[in-house]
């Protein structure tokens, strides 16, 4: 089982990246929304803890920055009809701690905001994870941060913001994973207003 990659950015898209390994071997990665924002340019070095999916058809990658995102993302797929694109559209939402802290409170409502899940899913979500909060508070305790924690939260506002204003998620990604790139520590209000420029300058 392939657990970890390190090599050059090759190719990303909205979804994954490909990784080229010194060897020489390109792997695909799916990453949630919040580690594709946070890529850097192609050709330099990055690497990702990966879980690997097998199926009869397929065998799928999935790449996170750190150790504590894969085990939470492992706990997720565990619990029943929670597959790992949903798990993934999760902890593109929610860092470790933050989805310990909507499980806590049960907290339904914020939840449902994460694409696909309704509030009865996200009801029976939240049930399970209350069973496995030992393990989950497991992968929140671990000293370092994640690369990606930072700027996570502001990037999630300024989409969730810029979403609000009426466009789609497709249509400001890639807007804000420059913008982030160019800035790191802009906050949310403040990349939205540059999104909003550069959004209008190219709609001209």
């Amino acid at each position: 089982m392939i657990a970890y990659v390190c090599g050059k950015l090759l190719e990303a898209t909205d979804k994954s990246c490909i990784v080229l390994t010194a060897g020489g071997v390109g792997y695909e990665l799916n990453l949630t929304l919040t580690a594709l924002s946070t890529l850097p340019a192609a050709g330099t070095e990055v690497s990702f803890y990966v879980y690997t999916v097998v199926r009869e058809d397929a065998l799928e990658l999935y790449g996170f920055p750190c150790f504590d995102d894969r085990e939470v993302f492992q706990t997720l797929i565990s619990i029943d009809r929670l597959g790992p694109k949903k798990a993934l559209s999760i902890l593109s939402q929610f860092s470790p701690r933050e989805l310990q802290d909507v499980v806590l409170r049960e907290d339904v409502k914020t939840m449902s905001i994460v694409p696909g899940i309704g509030p009865k899913s996200a009801r029976q979500i939240l049930w399970s994870l209350k069973d496995k909060m030992e393990k989950l508070q497991a992968s929140t305790i671990r000293s370092g941060a994640c690369p990606v924690e930072g700027n996570r939260n502001e990037f999630l506002d300024a989409m969730s913001g810029l979403k609000g204003l009426g466009y789609s998620e497709d249509e400001v990604r890639a807007y804000l994973k420059d913008i982030f790139e160019e800035e790191p520590d802009l906050d949310a209000a403040g990349a939205i207003r540059v999104a909003l420029k550069k959004i209008a300058m190219n709609n001209k």
